[in-house]
Protein backbone atom coordinates (compact mmCIF):
# COMPACT_ATOMS: atom_id res chain seq x y z
CA UNK A 1 0.00 0.00 0.00
CA UNK A 2 2.46 2.51 0.98
CA UNK A 3 4.93 1.09 -1.79
CA UNK A 4 2.44 2.55 -4.57
CA UNK A 5 2.49 5.71 -3.45
CA UNK A 6 6.02 6.15 -2.99
CA UNK A 7 6.61 7.84 -6.68
CA UNK A 8 2.93 10.23 -5.74
CA UNK A 9 4.51 11.12 -2.18
CA UNK A 10 8.30 12.49 -3.28
CA UNK A 11 6.02 14.66 -6.25
CA UNK A 12 4.40 16.35 -3.46
CA UNK A 13 7.17 16.38 -1.14
CA UNK A 14 8.81 18.46 -4.25
CA UNK A 15 6.12 20.63 -5.08
CA UNK A 16 5.45 21.54 -1.75
CA UNK A 17 9.78 22.75 -1.22
CA UNK A 18 9.51 24.39 -4.68
CA UNK A 19 6.04 26.62 -4.42
CA UNK A 20 5.25 26.22 -0.82
CA UNK A 21 4.51 29.98 -0.48
CA UNK A 22 1.70 29.41 -3.27
CA UNK A 23 0.63 26.11 -2.14
CA UNK A 24 -2.10 26.56 0.66
CA UNK A 25 -3.08 22.50 1.59
CA UNK A 26 -5.39 21.46 4.22
CA UNK A 27 -4.85 18.57 7.49
CA UNK A 28 -6.70 15.90 8.73
CA UNK A 29 -6.82 15.35 11.97
CA UNK A 30 -7.34 11.99 13.66
CA UNK A 31 -9.35 10.73 17.07
CA UNK A 32 -8.95 6.96 18.45
CA UNK A 33 -11.53 6.15 20.65
CA UNK A 34 -9.46 3.28 21.58
CA UNK A 35 -5.96 3.08 20.70
CA UNK A 36 -4.06 0.20 21.43
CA UNK A 37 -1.21 0.27 23.58
CA UNK A 38 1.42 1.01 21.36
CA UNK A 39 2.80 -0.42 17.98
CA UNK A 40 1.86 1.41 14.59
CA UNK A 41 -1.51 3.18 13.20
CA UNK A 42 -2.27 4.67 9.20
CA UNK A 43 -4.36 7.18 8.30
CA UNK A 44 -4.75 6.58 4.77
CA UNK A 45 -6.77 9.02 2.58
CA UNK A 46 -9.07 8.04 -0.64
CA UNK A 47 -10.15 9.75 -3.77
CA UNK A 48 -11.61 7.32 -5.49
CA UNK A 49 -15.01 5.12 -4.97
CA UNK A 50 -13.94 1.74 -6.53
CA UNK A 51 -10.36 1.79 -5.14
CA UNK A 52 -11.91 2.58 -1.58
CA UNK A 53 -14.22 -0.06 -2.16
CA UNK A 54 -11.52 -2.90 -2.66
CA UNK A 55 -9.13 -1.06 0.38
CA UNK A 56 -6.57 -0.73 -2.16
CA UNK A 57 -4.63 2.64 -4.14
CA UNK A 58 -4.87 4.89 -1.59
CA UNK A 59 -4.42 9.03 -2.47
CA UNK A 60 -2.08 9.65 0.63
CA UNK A 61 -1.11 7.17 3.96
CA UNK A 62 0.78 8.28 7.07
CA UNK A 63 2.01 5.92 9.67
CA UNK A 64 2.18 6.94 13.37
CA UNK A 65 3.90 5.35 16.22
CA UNK A 66 1.00 5.04 19.04
CA UNK A 67 2.50 6.98 21.45
CA UNK A 68 -0.31 7.91 23.81
CA UNK A 69 -1.39 11.06 22.02
CA UNK A 70 -4.68 12.59 21.47
CA UNK A 71 -4.37 13.64 17.92
CA UNK A 72 -2.36 12.03 14.44
CA UNK A 73 -1.84 14.67 12.03
CA UNK A 74 -2.23 14.38 8.23
CA UNK A 75 -0.75 17.24 6.71
CA UNK A 76 -0.34 18.55 3.10
CA UNK A 77 -3.77 17.41 2.34
CA UNK A 78 -4.90 19.07 -1.14
CA UNK A 79 -8.39 20.50 -1.33
CA UNK A 80 -11.44 17.78 -2.46
CA UNK A 81 -13.44 14.91 -1.86
CA UNK A 82 -11.92 12.05 0.44
CA UNK A 83 -12.81 8.89 2.92
CA UNK A 84 -10.88 8.28 5.07
CA UNK A 85 -9.25 4.61 6.19
CA UNK A 86 -7.81 4.33 10.21
CA UNK A 87 -5.53 0.66 11.10
CA UNK A 88 -3.56 -0.86 13.34
CA UNK A 89 -1.01 -2.27 11.57
CA UNK A 90 -0.57 -5.33 14.35
CA UNK A 91 2.31 -6.84 12.77
CA UNK A 92 4.07 -3.97 11.77
CA UNK A 93 4.07 -4.94 7.94
CA UNK A 94 3.05 -1.75 6.56
CA UNK A 95 0.08 -2.99 4.98
CA UNK A 96 -3.42 -4.08 6.45
CA UNK A 97 -3.86 -7.69 6.44
CA UNK A 98 -6.69 -9.47 4.42
CA UNK A 99 -8.60 -12.87 5.11
CA UNK A 100 -8.67 -15.02 1.86
CA UNK A 101 -10.67 -12.89 -0.35
CA UNK A 102 -9.65 -9.53 0.62
CA UNK A 103 -11.81 -8.65 3.81
CA UNK A 104 -9.18 -6.86 6.18
CA UNK A 105 -8.65 -8.46 9.10
CA UNK A 106 -6.89 -5.83 11.24
CA UNK A 107 -8.95 -3.61 13.61
CA UNK A 108 -10.18 -0.70 11.52
CA UNK A 109 -12.12 2.73 11.33
CA UNK A 110 -13.63 5.11 8.71
CA UNK A 111 -14.48 8.93 8.56
CA UNK A 112 -18.41 9.80 9.64
CA UNK A 113 -18.23 6.83 12.05
CA UNK A 114 -18.98 4.94 9.62
CA UNK A 115 -19.16 1.01 10.59
CA UNK A 116 -20.16 -1.30 7.67
CA UNK A 117 -20.33 -5.38 7.68
CA UNK A 118 -19.79 -5.39 4.21
CA UNK A 119 -17.37 -4.03 1.39
CA UNK A 120 -17.57 -0.01 2.53
CA UNK A 121 -19.47 2.47 0.54
CA UNK A 122 -17.12 5.81 -0.49
CA UNK A 123 -20.89 7.82 -0.20
CA UNK A 124 -21.11 6.53 3.42
CA UNK A 125 -17.14 7.73 4.63
CA UNK A 126 -16.92 10.71 2.11
CA UNK A 127 -16.21 13.87 2.79
CA UNK A 128 -15.24 17.61 1.52
CA UNK A 129 -12.24 19.66 2.80
CA UNK A 130 -11.57 23.70 1.51
CA UNK A 131 -8.25 24.80 1.01
CA UNK A 132 -6.56 25.54 4.20
CA UNK A 133 -9.32 23.90 6.15
CA UNK A 134 -8.60 21.21 9.27
CA UNK A 135 -11.16 18.58 9.75
CA UNK A 136 -11.03 16.61 12.52
CA UNK A 137 -12.12 13.28 13.12
CA UNK A 138 -13.45 10.69 15.65
CA UNK A 139 -12.61 6.72 14.90
CA UNK A 140 -13.33 4.35 16.32
CA UNK A 141 -10.90 0.73 15.81
CA UNK A 142 -13.14 -2.16 15.08
CA UNK A 143 -12.52 -5.98 13.48
CA UNK A 144 -14.61 -6.51 9.96
CA UNK A 145 -14.68 -9.93 11.08
CA UNK A 146 -15.46 -10.02 14.91
CA UNK A 147 -14.14 -12.59 16.68
CA UNK A 148 -15.41 -15.73 14.98
CA UNK A 149 -16.09 -14.18 11.43
CA UNK A 150 -19.48 -12.24 10.22
CA UNK A 151 -22.53 -14.29 9.82
CA UNK A 152 -25.88 -13.23 8.14
CA UNK A 153 -29.31 -14.64 7.46
CA UNK A 154 -31.74 -14.15 5.50
CA UNK A 155 -34.25 -15.22 2.32
CA UNK A 156 -33.28 -15.90 -1.04
CA UNK A 157 -34.51 -17.03 -4.41
CA UNK A 158 -32.20 -18.93 -7.62
CA UNK A 159 -34.43 -18.26 -10.85
CA UNK A 160 -33.35 -19.56 -14.01
CA UNK A 161 -35.26 -18.63 -17.72
CA UNK A 162 -36.56 -21.67 -19.86
CA UNK A 163 -35.14 -22.38 -23.59
CA UNK A 164 -37.55 -25.55 -24.26
CA UNK A 165 -39.75 -25.81 -26.47
CA UNK A 166 -43.49 -25.27 -25.23
CA UNK A 167 -42.67 -23.20 -21.74
CA UNK A 168 -41.47 -19.68 -21.57
CA UNK A 169 -41.37 -19.47 -17.76
CA UNK A 170 -38.72 -19.86 -15.66
CA UNK A 171 -37.56 -22.36 -12.69
CA UNK A 172 -37.04 -21.24 -9.25
CA UNK A 173 -36.09 -21.93 -6.23
CA UNK A 174 -36.58 -20.01 -2.48
CA UNK A 175 -33.66 -21.00 -0.26
CA UNK A 176 -32.58 -19.61 3.20
CA UNK A 177 -29.90 -17.07 2.17
CA UNK A 178 -27.06 -17.63 4.76
CA UNK A 179 -24.20 -15.54 4.60
CA UNK A 180 -20.40 -16.52 6.27
CA UNK A 181 -17.32 -14.82 5.73
CA UNK A 182 -14.30 -15.87 8.29
CA UNK A 183 -10.32 -16.38 7.57
CA UNK A 184 -10.56 -18.45 4.97
CA UNK A 185 -14.48 -20.12 4.84
CA UNK A 186 -16.83 -17.88 2.46
CA UNK A 187 -20.55 -19.04 2.25
CA UNK A 188 -22.79 -16.91 0.27
CA UNK A 189 -26.41 -18.87 -0.56
CA UNK A 190 -26.04 -21.09 -2.91
CA UNK A 191 -21.74 -21.11 -3.25
CA UNK A 192 -19.62 -21.96 -0.80
CA UNK A 193 -15.80 -21.68 -0.90
CA UNK A 194 -13.05 -22.72 1.34
CA UNK A 195 -9.40 -21.31 0.87
CA UNK A 196 -6.95 -23.54 0.50
CA UNK A 197 -3.58 -21.65 -0.24
CA UNK A 198 -2.40 -18.10 -1.16
CA UNK A 199 -4.46 -15.13 -0.01
CA UNK A 200 -5.01 -11.81 -2.01
CA UNK A 201 -3.99 -11.75 -5.57
CA UNK A 202 -3.46 -15.11 -5.61
CA UNK A 203 -5.15 -18.15 -3.92
CA UNK A 204 -6.67 -21.67 -4.23
CA UNK A 205 -10.05 -22.86 -3.14
CA UNK A 206 -12.12 -25.80 -2.82
CA UNK A 207 -15.70 -24.54 -3.75
CA UNK A 208 -19.16 -25.75 -3.72
CA UNK A 209 -22.69 -24.65 -5.54
CA UNK A 210 -25.90 -25.97 -5.58
CA UNK A 211 -27.29 -26.53 -9.14
CA UNK A 212 -30.92 -25.68 -9.36
CA UNK A 213 -32.98 -28.33 -11.84
CA UNK A 214 -33.30 -27.35 -15.36
CA UNK A 215 -36.77 -27.89 -15.99
CA UNK A 216 -39.85 -30.37 -15.26
CA UNK A 217 -41.62 -32.34 -17.16
CA UNK A 218 -44.93 -30.93 -16.33
CA UNK A 219 -43.46 -27.26 -17.60
CA UNK A 220 -44.09 -27.81 -21.21
CA UNK A 221 -46.56 -30.89 -23.04
CA UNK A 222 -43.60 -31.20 -25.22
CA UNK A 223 -41.28 -32.15 -22.36
CA UNK A 224 -43.82 -35.03 -21.34
CA UNK A 225 -42.29 -38.64 -20.71
CA UNK A 226 -38.75 -36.57 -20.50
CA UNK A 227 -39.24 -36.72 -16.50
CA UNK A 228 -37.88 -33.89 -14.04
CA UNK A 229 -34.82 -33.15 -14.13
CA UNK A 230 -32.56 -33.10 -10.90
CA UNK A 231 -30.95 -30.46 -8.84
CA UNK A 232 -27.82 -31.46 -7.39
CA UNK A 233 -24.34 -30.29 -5.75
CA UNK A 234 -21.09 -29.76 -7.68
CA UNK A 235 -17.83 -29.20 -5.99
CA UNK A 236 -14.26 -28.94 -7.14
CA UNK A 237 -11.44 -26.04 -6.75
CA UNK A 238 -10.50 -22.79 -8.10
CA UNK A 239 -7.89 -20.75 -9.03
CA UNK A 240 -8.21 -16.87 -8.19
CA UNK A 241 -6.04 -13.57 -9.27
CA UNK A 242 -6.34 -10.25 -8.12
CA UNK A 243 -4.57 -7.86 -11.49
CA UNK A 244 -3.88 -4.36 -11.51
CA UNK A 245 -6.74 -1.54 -11.23
CA UNK A 246 -8.99 -4.70 -9.74
CA UNK A 247 -10.06 -6.99 -12.33
CA UNK A 248 -9.96 -10.42 -10.55
CA UNK A 249 -9.52 -13.30 -13.22
CA UNK A 250 -10.55 -16.96 -12.14
CA UNK A 251 -10.82 -20.56 -13.45
CA UNK A 252 -13.19 -23.53 -11.73
CA UNK A 253 -13.67 -27.30 -12.12
CA UNK A 254 -16.70 -28.89 -10.59
CA UNK A 255 -18.32 -32.53 -10.36
CA UNK A 256 -21.86 -33.44 -9.49
CA UNK A 257 -20.15 -34.70 -5.90
CA UNK A 258 -23.54 -36.17 -5.31
CA UNK A 259 -23.89 -38.20 -8.33
CA UNK A 260 -27.12 -37.58 -9.16
CA UNK A 261 -26.31 -36.42 -12.60
CA UNK A 262 -22.49 -37.15 -12.89
CA UNK A 263 -20.43 -35.17 -15.16
CA UNK A 264 -18.64 -31.91 -14.63
CA UNK A 265 -18.17 -28.11 -15.60
CA UNK A 266 -15.57 -25.61 -15.58
CA UNK A 267 -15.14 -22.09 -15.97
CA UNK A 268 -13.28 -19.08 -16.87
CA UNK A 269 -13.99 -15.15 -15.82
CA UNK A 270 -13.10 -12.05 -15.36
CA UNK A 271 -14.71 -8.93 -13.66
CA UNK A 272 -14.12 -5.88 -11.62
CA UNK A 273 -15.94 -4.14 -9.46
CA UNK A 274 -17.31 -0.83 -9.47
CA UNK A 275 -19.06 1.91 -7.12
CA UNK A 276 -21.90 4.24 -7.46
CA UNK A 277 -22.74 5.38 -4.14
CA UNK A 278 -24.76 2.64 -2.17
CA UNK A 279 -24.67 0.28 -4.84
CA UNK A 280 -21.53 -2.05 -6.01
CA UNK A 281 -21.87 -3.59 -9.10
CA UNK A 282 -19.26 -6.64 -10.44
CA UNK A 283 -19.42 -6.95 -14.53
CA UNK A 284 -18.72 -10.46 -15.51
CA UNK A 285 -17.81 -11.77 -18.39
CA UNK A 286 -17.06 -15.95 -18.09
CA UNK A 287 -16.36 -19.02 -20.59
CA UNK A 288 -18.48 -21.98 -19.70
CA UNK A 289 -17.65 -25.43 -20.32
CA UNK A 290 -20.02 -28.55 -19.69
CA UNK A 291 -19.14 -32.00 -19.93
CA UNK A 292 -21.64 -34.41 -22.20
CA UNK A 293 -23.39 -35.96 -19.03
CA UNK A 294 -24.54 -32.35 -17.86
CA UNK A 295 -25.11 -31.80 -21.36
CA UNK A 296 -27.05 -34.61 -22.30
CA UNK A 297 -28.86 -34.40 -18.92
CA UNK A 298 -29.87 -30.21 -19.70
CA UNK A 299 -30.51 -30.41 -23.48
CA UNK A 300 -30.42 -34.21 -24.79
CA UNK A 301 -33.04 -36.62 -25.59
CA UNK A 302 -32.16 -40.48 -25.02
CA UNK A 303 -33.85 -43.00 -27.11
CA UNK A 304 -36.17 -44.06 -24.55
CA UNK A 305 -37.49 -40.66 -24.09
CA UNK A 306 -37.79 -40.03 -27.95
CA UNK A 307 -41.27 -39.61 -30.04
CA UNK A 308 -41.83 -39.02 -33.63
CA UNK A 309 -41.89 -35.26 -32.73
CA UNK A 310 -39.13 -35.73 -30.31
CA UNK A 311 -36.11 -37.46 -32.22
CA UNK A 312 -33.18 -38.36 -30.30
CA UNK A 313 -30.08 -36.50 -29.95
CA UNK A 314 -26.91 -36.60 -27.97
CA UNK A 315 -24.52 -33.98 -27.48
CA UNK A 316 -20.75 -33.90 -27.07
CA UNK A 317 -18.91 -31.20 -24.57
CA UNK A 318 -20.54 -27.99 -25.29
CA UNK A 319 -19.30 -24.62 -24.38
CA UNK A 320 -20.90 -21.28 -24.00
CA UNK A 321 -20.54 -17.51 -23.73
CA UNK A 322 -21.74 -15.57 -20.14
CA UNK A 323 -22.01 -12.39 -19.66
CA UNK A 324 -23.36 -10.82 -15.97
CA UNK A 325 -23.44 -8.29 -13.38
CA UNK A 326 -23.06 -8.80 -9.43
CA UNK A 327 -24.34 -6.28 -7.68
CA UNK A 328 -24.25 -5.22 -3.67
CA UNK A 329 -26.72 -3.15 -2.32
CA UNK A 330 -25.84 -1.79 1.69
CA UNK A 331 -29.73 -0.41 2.77
CA UNK A 332 -28.69 0.21 6.36
CA UNK A 333 -25.45 -1.06 8.11
CA UNK A 334 -27.10 -4.25 9.22
CA UNK A 335 -29.42 -5.35 5.91
CA UNK A 336 -27.46 -6.23 2.26
CA UNK A 337 -28.97 -7.54 -0.48
CA UNK A 338 -26.92 -9.50 -3.05
CA UNK A 339 -27.49 -10.19 -6.38
CA UNK A 340 -26.02 -11.55 -9.70
CA UNK A 341 -28.13 -12.01 -12.65
CA UNK A 342 -26.51 -13.28 -16.35
CA UNK A 343 -27.67 -14.15 -20.04
CA UNK A 344 -25.78 -17.38 -20.94
CA UNK A 345 -25.64 -17.67 -25.24
CA UNK A 346 -25.97 -21.60 -25.66
CA UNK A 347 -23.67 -22.94 -28.36
CA UNK A 348 -25.19 -24.33 -31.65
CA UNK A 349 -24.69 -28.00 -30.38
CA UNK A 350 -27.17 -27.05 -27.47
CA UNK A 351 -30.05 -24.81 -29.97
CA UNK A 352 -30.09 -27.68 -32.30
CA UNK A 353 -31.48 -29.91 -29.83
CA UNK A 354 -35.07 -30.84 -30.63
CA UNK A 355 -36.31 -29.92 -26.88
CA UNK A 356 -34.68 -26.07 -26.91
CA UNK A 357 -36.78 -23.53 -28.71
CA UNK A 358 -34.24 -20.44 -27.75
CA UNK A 359 -30.68 -19.77 -27.75
CA UNK A 360 -30.02 -17.73 -24.29
CA UNK A 361 -30.64 -18.61 -20.70
CA UNK A 362 -31.30 -15.54 -17.99
CA UNK A 363 -30.74 -16.81 -14.66
CA UNK A 364 -29.65 -15.63 -11.24
CA UNK A 365 -29.57 -15.13 -7.90
CA UNK A 366 -30.83 -12.62 -5.35
CA UNK A 367 -31.26 -12.58 -1.39
CA UNK A 368 -31.52 -10.07 1.36
CA UNK A 369 -29.49 -10.66 4.50
CA UNK A 370 -29.31 -9.02 7.97
CA UNK A 371 -25.60 -9.62 8.94
CA UNK A 372 -24.73 -9.58 12.96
Amino acid sequence: MIKSNFIRSIFCSVVVVLYGPWVSAAEVIVRIDNPPESGMVALALFDSANAFGDLRDPYMVIMHSLDGRDEYLMEDVGPGEYALLVYFDENGNNRIDKNFIGIPKEPLGFSNRYRPKGPPSYQRAVFQIEQDESRTFDVELYRPLGKFGRVGVGIGVIARSSPYVGYSGAVSQVIPAISYNGERLQIYGPKIQFGIAGSGKLRLAATGRYRIGVYNEDDSEFLTGMGDRSDTFMAGLAVQAVLPGGFEVSASYEYDVLDRIGGSEARAAVDKSLQFGVFRFAPEIAINWTGSQLSNHDFGVSESESTAERPAYTLDDTYSVEAGVGMFIEITRDWLVFMNVAVESLGDEVTASPIVSEDYVIKGFAAINYVF
